[in-house]
């Protein structure tokens, strides 16, 4: 694999994020996005490049000084077991961090993934989340 920068992400990053993450949601491993919301993510999003391609993505959403939640981290499957995963959400633990954000959670199928970046299912103080889902999530491509 040639050379693989990670930078912040722009908007004019969407519609390489959105090609990338598409046959993740066909999979049923990411959930669905706009490219609006693609837009809205790439504020606190950033990307790995080889040249021009994007090969990974994966942003936070900030919902408040206590809290952010890790996104559409999804690497190209050629680009997988590299490490790149992990640089992208140290990069999104870096930007969290440097907002003064007190925890970031991450909902996911790949625990054993995110527990190797410092992730767990409970907190030091034991809090555990819980979950009431009001309406089927949604894996239609946008």
């Amino acid at each position: 694999m040639d050379e693989v920068t990670v930078r912040q992400s722009t908007p004019l990053d969407a519609e390489a994020i959105h090609a990338l993450m598409r046959p993740f949601v066909s999979q049923h491993l990411l959930l669905s996005r706009t490219e609006a919301e693609i837009i809205e993510l790439t504020r606190h999003g950033f990307v790995a490049m080889v040249g021009p391609r994007c090969i990974g993505f994966a942003a936070i959403e900030v919902y408040s000084p206590k809290l952010a939640e890790l996104q559409c981290l999804a690497v190209h499957p050629e680009a997988q077991r590299l490490g790149l995963g992990r640089k992208l959400v140290g990069h999104c633990i870096e930007r969290a961090r440097t907002l003064g954000v007190m925890e970031i959670l991450a909902i996911s199928s790949s625990e054993d993934f995110l527990k190797s970046c410092g992730f767990d299912y409970s907190l030091p103080d034991q809090k555990k989340a819980l979950f009431c889902q009001l309406r089927p999530r949604n894996f239609d491509d946008n």
